[in-house]
């Protein structure tokens, strides 16, 4: 064995260990390992930063673009009234009307922003009947996954795998090549998400608004009397601030409410804060000489033109960088955040460092004008109330009929997706359907820096001969057993893998390796292609294996339980199905 393909092994080791411990952000150890390699000399430069001039990393790029004009254009969104109309009947025709819409919508554009589209729809719907939203949640995200594998556009992976099979001299795959394999397999999918997981699923009816009345137990109003030690300081040398970790949410002065404060806004004698603080620590500060507690009371959203809205952190947000206090968030964004619900924990304390992550719940304080400040730059969901969405038809419908054509080249073989799509996102902007800002603020590029990231795992294992000899490995170890045993244990060994890596890093792990074991075994790589794509996107057992679970978990209130009690009976039937369903329609030797 080469020291290059020691030294491959052991940076792939590394970055699976950096995945699953998540010390850094997913991007973030993708780049982290294409700097390993470049940096131990296994890839030159120019091929490790190839992957940012990827055919998939490029195509991504583009069908974000395309995506965003659908849906900036509010056409989507414009169907919410009739979603409703229909979902309050029974919550069997709620089920259903959700899965399909997530489906659908999510074989042709991003399925996380279908699933981000959704979600204030149905906890809307969940708020005016009976229905919890644990029942809701899951199977739209789960529906979300199954149509996304319909295209060779539903998802990021799709395009990757195809690109790479490119790369090796292979031929693509067509827009709607592997539809029927998906479709065999969403119905198989839909049929548990209507008649079994129901069954499963957290029936209790949770109170949506429970993290906000919790939430309001903790702010009372303190008078700053005239021996304050506090008094003529800024907010952030007070003794309130530094001792206390109290987190000031409003100064009411000469019976005129300080709409905007900061860091270096002064106390004064007089003042009326309104506080977020936790029981044990209003006790001590009750001891603070200067201080009077007034109001051991409720948040009274009438005394303020701020209210309390609660949003939900979506894949890709910028607020993940870092916690509320690095990111200057309350003179940033002219809010205050008074809860966290993060990974099923509900946080009241010491929020300003608490790190942000993918799927956080917020429950912030400010006006509706900040909070769709905040929507409209992408970096939360609301989640408070649905707002009914307008169509503007002067860009929906050049924006319908772009993404049409986007497709219809791709899919008639016209051209490739990588220029269609790119002629699609420029012929958005040259229509002005999108601004250049909002193109650029549409591509996903935490999403573009991972992708770039891992591709350097496949180029690697490519370069220096590790994919042959995993190849050369499994087709000794598994050469006895026929070609859909085989299958099997690669689609099982994938779809694991995805549960605590990232679906691309694995897609680009596995990719090289099913190529190069597809030539040893002298059979055709399509099917082990297709089984890597499958694998990688349908995988239910944990709210992180996926960002559509993630953006979910919050707002259904669930336990990490609950989806591997729902999500592993589906992966198992799933996977079985697969290794039937995958052979027929792609033959291990398709002339014979």
């Amino acid at each position: 064995m080469g020291s290059d393909l020691i030294i491959t092994i052991v940076i792939i080791c590394i970055g699976i260990v950096l995945f699953i411990k998540d010390y850094f952000s997913i991007d973030t150890t993708s780049i982290i390992i294409m700097a390993l390699f470049i940096v131990a000399g296994v890839l030159s430069p120019k091929e490790g930063f190839s992957g940012f001039n990827h055919p998939a990393t490029i195509t991504l790029g583009c069908m974000f673009v395309v995506s965003a004009g659908v849906f900036n254009s509010g056409i989507l969104g414009g169907l919410s009234d009739r979603i409703i109309k229909l979902a309050k009947i029974h919550y069997s025709i709620a089920l259903i009307t959700f899965c399909l819409i997530a489906g659908m919508f999510s074989a042709f554009v991003n399925d996380s922003a279908v699933v981000a589209l959704l979600l204030p729809i149905a906890l809307t719907v969940c708020r005016e009947t009976k229905i919890a939203p644990g029942m809701l949640l899951i199977p739209i995200s789960f529906s979300a996954l199954f149509g996304g594998t319909c295209t060779l556009i539903g998802t990021s992976t799709n395009i990757l795998v195809s690109s790479y099979a490119q790369e090796y001299g292979l031929e693509g795959f067509g827009m709607f090549e592997f539809s029927l394999a998906a479709l065999c397999l969403a119905t198989i999918g839909f049929a548990y998400i209507f008649f079994v997981a129901p069954l499963l699923l957290p029936k209790q009816k949770k109170e949506q608004d429970v993290l906000t009345k919790e939430a309001q137990k903790y702010i009372t109003e303190l008078l700053v009397e005239k021996d304050c030690p506090d008094s003529n300081k800024p907010l952030h040398m007070s003794k309130l601030v530094n001792d206390y970790n109290v987190q000031i949410l409003d100064i009411s002065r000469d019976r005129f409410n300080k709409k905007s404060i900061g860091p270096e806004t002064f106390i004064l004698e007089g003042d009326v804060m309104k506080v977020l603080v936790p029981p044990k620590t209003l006790n001590a500060i009750r001891d603070i000489k200067g201080y009077r507690v007034t109001g051991d009371k409720r948040f009274d959203e009438s005394e303020l033109e701020k209210n309390i809205y609660e949003v939900i952190v979506p894949f890709g947000s910028r607020l993940t960088e870092g916690s509320l206090r690095s990111l200057n968030f309350r003179r940033q964004y002219n809010g205050s955040v008074l809860a966290i619900r993060q990974r099923g924990e509900i946080l009241y304390e010491k929020l300003a460092d608490v790190k942000l992550m993918e799927g956080d719940m917020l429950l912030i304080l400010g006006t509706e004008a900040d909070v769709d400040t905040l929507v409209e730059q992408g970096l939360v969901v609301a989640l408070s109330e649905y707002k009914h969405a307008k169509v503007n038809y002067k860009k929906a419908i050049p924006a319908i009929v772009i993404a049409v054509g986007v497709v219809l080249a791709a899919s008639l073989n016209l051209t490739s997706i990588l220029i269609s799509s790119m002629v699609g996102a420029l012929l958005l902007v040259a229509t002005s359907t999108l601004k250049p800002k909002e193109a650029y603020e549409a591509v996903e590029w935490k999403v573009i820096f991972m992708m770039a990231g891992v591709l350097s795992m496949g180029t690697a294992l490519e370069k220096t001969g590790g994919a042959e000899k995993i190849a050369q490995f499994i087709e000794q170890t598994l050469g006895n057993y026929h070609a859909q045993v085989t299958l099997s244990i690669l689609y099982l060994v994938t779809f694991l893998s995805t549960n605590v890596l990232s679906s691309k890093a694995t897609a680009a792990l596995m990719t090289p390796i099913v190529i190069s074991l597809a030539s040893a075994m002298g059979i055709s790589e399509r099917p082990f292609l297709v089984a890597v794509m499958f694998a990688c996107s349908l995988t239910f057992m944990t709210p992180v294996s996926y960002p559509t679970n993630t953006m979910v978990y919050a707002p259904g209130n669930y336990r990490f339980n609950d989806f591997l009690k729902v999500g592993t009976p589906l992966n198992i039937i799933i996977w079985i199905a697969a290794t039937f369903v995958i052979p027929y329609f792609f033959p291990f030797n398709p002339g014979s």
